[in-house]
């Protein structure tokens, strides 16, 4: 039990109706799951207003209601706060009731249109590795130390961070890595956090169903940075165009890498493989198994970080040396016909482009290139004719088939991307909507030393169709067909 008034420290406050001074049992802001004498919190959500259920988050048990509007019928004993934004009065009330866990440990943020994942995953294996206990939180999981727990969001509600950072407290975690979104920052679920530092890794195409513009889209990013304390690092990519843009108003200390511009870190590749990329670095040489230009920069990201958090530097590029590839992120498998398959989470026009670029640098020029792409319904639609234009551009083939179509229908969401091929490219294509039959085709057209890229989900282990997930594993299929194909 803690005290209402000390959670709420730190709130911006409009209104106050009724005594502060009790004592509750936890916060909630579904009221599902309220409880005796605890506090609700309505929050205006995109799909609900939580301001409908205050009614019944009092009949639940509630004792005290955190609003941005009052209701016209307030119910004697119970205690209403009016505040400007529930987002924010949520962020930072998680974060006093669990006695501000993130000032405990050293709490890295990555925010970016790509990279995201794989570098916050890796500087989580990377600190590991060199001995630390170690957190993250990440579109695939989070991890406290050795337990992992499951998430459904890039940047997790502020109940749910502030309870795990929690847990991180109490088991002696020194280092935290999270992945923060846009969705995130502007829906305030960081509030209250205290970073030791945040990294950019780039910025293109996405979320315009949320953001509606590219400025708000890079604006929100921009935000993180510029609530950045004096004694934090800001870590920024400056091949990006909008790299810079980030330290404009950041009061933290400034930061740069690149593997083309002049930059406190740098890079450049001196040899590329299919299992692996020797990069130099500074003055030294480095071997990774993480393949392709976009994890150079991921490399370069986790290798800077490292050494602004402290690691040495001959440690820290030998323990590079040993990462291994995250799920779901140019995850490959090599047939007994020597057909490669890649699995990859690329769901945005650049992320595809660069996952091919890197594929078509690789390769001798014999090989077919054979694509298995959707787009996700009920998302940025305006991506999808992007995507189809790459998919049918840079590959020997391109199968359009479903992503996670959701409320939408498949058959219209690959409309809208065979829209944006051009009529030369026409004849490469072609539309499958059965997404395991896709990758099936995929696997019958592919001959020996032919490269199998299936994009879109990648970690990803179901399907979401109308609200339903089945189970659905790209890796997982595209290896069994291959196996079972034998060609």
């Amino acid at each position: 039990m803690k005290l209402l008034k000390d959670i709420l420290y730190g709130v911006g406050l409009t209104a106050v109706s009724g005594s502060t001074n009790v004592m509750v049992n936890t916060l909630c802001f579904d009221s599902r799951n309220v409880g005796l004498d605890d506090v609700f919190v309505a929050i205006k959500g995109t799909l609900t207003d939580g301001h409908k259920f205050i009614e019944k988050a009092i009949d639940s048990g509630a004792i005290s209601i955190v609003c941005e509007e009052l209701p016209d019928q307030l119910v004697n004993g119970i205690a209403y706060i009016e505040v400007d934004n529930g987002n924010k009065a949520l962020a930072i009330m998680a974060s006093n009731f669990y006695g501000n866990p993130s000032k405990n440990l050293k709490l890295v943020a990555i925010t970016g249109t790509n990279g995201k994942t794989t570098i916050s995953s890796l500087l989580y294996q990377l600190f590991k590795n060199a001995g630390y206990k170690v957190g993250l939180i990440s579109t695939i999981k989070i991890m406290v130390d050795e337990k992992t727990y499951k998430t459904s969001h890039t940047t997790p509600d502020a109940l749910t961070i502030n309870k795990h950072l929690d847990l991180m407290n109490e088991e002696g975690v020194e280092f935290c890595f999270m992945e923060v979104s846009s969705h995130g920052i502007h829906q305030k679920r960081t509030e209250g956090l205290v970073f030791e530092g945040a990294i950019f890794t780039n910025l293109s195409h996405d979320h315009l169903d949320y953001h509606k513009t590219f400025a708000d889209y890079r604006d929100t990013k921009k935000s993180l940075f510029d609530n950045l304390s004096k004694r934090a690092f800001a870590l920024t990519n400056v091949d990006d165009k909008n790299g810079l843009i980030m330290l404009q108003n950041t009061k933290a200390k400034k930061f740069t890498y690149a593997l083309k511009s002049y930059a406190d870190y740098k890079a450049q590749i001196l040899e590329s493989q299919f299992d692996g990329q020797l990069l130099k670095i500074g003055d030294d040489e480095l071997w990774t198994k993480l393949i392709g230009h976009f994890n150079a920069y991921n490399v370069l990201a986790i290798y800077a970080t490292a050494q602004l958090l402290g690691l040495e530097k001959l440690e820290t590029l030998r323990l590079l040396s040993e990462l291994e590839n995250v799920d779901g992120r140019f995850q490959y498998y090599i047939s007994k016909e020597k057909i490669t398959a890649i699995v990859d989470y690329a769901h945005t026009p650049d992320a595809l482009k660069n996952v091919l670029d890197t594929i078509n640098t690789l390769r001798t020029g014999n090989e077919n290139v054979i694509t298995v792409v959707g787009c996700g319904g009920d998302r940025d639609k305006s991506k999808r004719p992007v995507m189809g234009n790459i998919a049918s551009q840079m590959s020997t083939k391109a199968i359009f088939t479903s992503d996670n179509p959701r409320s939408e229908a498949p058959s219209r969401i690959i409309e809208e991307m065979e829209a944006g091929v051009e009529p030369q490219n026409v004849k490469r294509t072609l539309s499958i909507e059965n997404r395991k039959q896709a990758i099936k085709t995929a696997c019958q057209l592919a001959i020996t030393n032919d490269i199998i890229l299936v994009a879109g989900k990648g970690h990803e282990t179901y399907q979401e169709t109308k609200g339903k997930r089945v189970d659905f594993d790209d890796f997982k299929i595209v290896k069994d067909l291959l196996k079972s194909l034998n060609k």
